[in-house]
Order: C-alpha cells, then structure tokens, then sequence
C-alpha cells in the first residue's frame, strides 16, 4: 500500500510539473522562445497572490479573477515589448533577453519583499484531504493535477477547434507559409505569450499554496518545468503532462526510498531520456489534431 501510495502522490506532484511547464511548452512550441524566465514568472504570479489576498483580507483563490487577467496583460506587453523584438535578432537574442529577465526579477523581487519565505492563504482547502480504500489523498494536490488536465485540454481544444488555434497550428508548423497566406503573426505571438505567462501564474498560485516560495525560487522552477517539456517532448501540450507525472512519480517513488536522491533521481531521468530519445518521448508521433512538424505543438 505504500507504494500505491507513492505513485498516486507522484502523479499528483507531476500535475504540478506540468502546470509550470504548460505555458512554456506552448510559447516554445508557437514562437520557438526558450524563456529562462519562465520560472520566475510563475513566482510574480505568487507574489501578486500574497499582495492580493492579503489586501483584500480572503483566500488566494478568490483573487484569480483579478489575478490570471493582470498575468495575460502582463504576457501581451512582454511580447510587445520585448520579446518581439528579440526575435527579429535570431535564436539566441531571445534566450539572452530572457535570461536577463530573470536575473532583473530575482533581483527586483529580493528589494521589494526580502529573501524571506512566503506562503498563500489558501483556506480550507490547504489541510483538506479525503481517504480511498486506505489512501489520504489531499484536496490541494488533487486540485493542482486537475487544474493541469483541465488548462492543457483547454488548450488542446482551442488549438484543434478554433479559428485562432489554426492560427497558432500554422505558425507552428511554418512561419513563413504562415506569413505567405496572410496570417497576422503580431497578435497571434501576444496572445499566446499572454497565455504563456498567465498560466505560469496560475502555477505560482499552486507553489505559494501547496509549500512556500522566494525570491530565487524561480530557477528551481525553471529547471522542473523544462525537464517536463523535455521529457514529454518539446513543444507537445499532451506530452508535457506525461513528462510532468514521469517527473513526479519518479521524486516520490526514490524518495521512499532515500530522500536524499529524490531529486537526484529525477535529473537522471531527464539525462536518460536525452540521450535514448533526445526529442522527447512523443515527438514525431503526435495523433491527428495536434500540429506536425519542426517544435510541433500538441
């Protein structure tokens, strides 16, 4: 029973993985951006949490109607900004420009709310729990690996049944064509980094409720997210879930173990997958629906 119970807990962390990972797997996938700034995105979104819930005196969940809007806006004026102008200087422009991103916000974040650790106002939810045939299973875990199914399906279903999702799918798979039949790149790029950085937020919420956050934790962030986009293959929605529960299973099952090498361990499975299938597990075999191609999207 032990075990069963480790697995079911690895899969509900890997929820959390691929929450993170979401938004960076779609902006990579549309706009071929590696954001090293992805995780400290995802952090702001915890601390725009802590700012709001603490004004307005109630649990963090209350404020995502104000809080994942402000994240989109926030998204649109980085592409705007900065990000589109990155990308007119090649490949590495963009990674730079995020790279220093990150540094600015850690950097910001420890002047504004110190190194000292935070956590969110969650409410009930944060200590609630159920029991299934012997199994405690926590509200707030479930509730982070059901969020995950249901943002990456929703993305998946605009992407297969909207006009905008044929958009996205076209520049994913050829810029250029894309250009040559009249689509409008600009819009389609802000939206999808809006998106990008309002589901980052929504993760932020999860880390800040679930355990505590800093100001530094965004590169730890960073490197759990990546490893899910990696592992599920890059640019593939349905495979970063997979990777995000590989990822979490594994911290949990070797945690049993020795919690000394959970974390080890997951890195190892990230270094494994590299080097037998360096595309990822799902690359160049995505069902019918999801985009073909160079940083497919599915």
């Amino acid at each position: 029973m032990t075990w069963v119970n480790a697995v079911i807990q690895g899969v509900l962390l890997g929820g959390q993985y691929a929450l993170i990972a979401c938004g960076l797997s779609l902006a990579f996938g549309v706009m071929r951006i590696v954001n090293l700034a992805h995780g400290d995105l995802a952090i702001c979104g915890a601390y725009l949490g802590l700012v709001l819930s603490s004004a307005l005196g109630v649990p963090v969940w209350v404020t995502l109607p104000l809080l994942l809007p402000a994240a989109f806006v926030a998204g649109l004026a980085l592409q705007v900004l900065l990000l589109g102008r990155a990308l007119r200087h090649g490949v590495l422009a963009p990674v730079l420009v995020t790279f220093g991103l990150s540094v600015m916000i850690e950097n910001l974040l420890q002047v504004a709310a110190t190194s000292d650790p935070r956590g969110l106002n969650g409410g009930a939810l944060t200590l609630a729990s159920f029991t299934i045939g012997g199994l405690t299973v926590s509200w707030l875990f479930l509730a982070a690996f059901l969020t995950a199914c249901a943002v990456l399906s929703g993305l998946q279903l605009a992407l297969s049944r909207t006009s905008w999702g044929r958009q996205v799918r076209a520049i994913a798979d050829d810029l250029d064509t894309a250009r040559l039949v009249g689509i409008n790149i600009r819009p389609v790029f802000a939206t999808v980094a809006g998106i990008a950085v309002a589901t980052a937020a929504l993760a932020g919420v999860f880390i800040g409720t679930i355990g505590t956050f800093d100001p530094l934790a965004g590169t730890s962030t960073l490197i759990f997210a990546f490893e899910a986009v990696v592992i599920g293959g890059i640019g593939s929605l349905s495979g970063t879930l997979i990777g995000g529960v590989a990822l979490g299973v594994t911290q949990v099952v070797v945690g049993e173990v020795n919690q000394a090498y959970a974390v080890l361990a997951v890195h190892l499975l990230f270094l494994t997958v590299l080097m037998v299938r360096p595309g990822g597990l799902f690359t160049g075999h995505q069902p019918a629906g999801e985009v073909r191609g160079q940083g497919a999207l599915g």
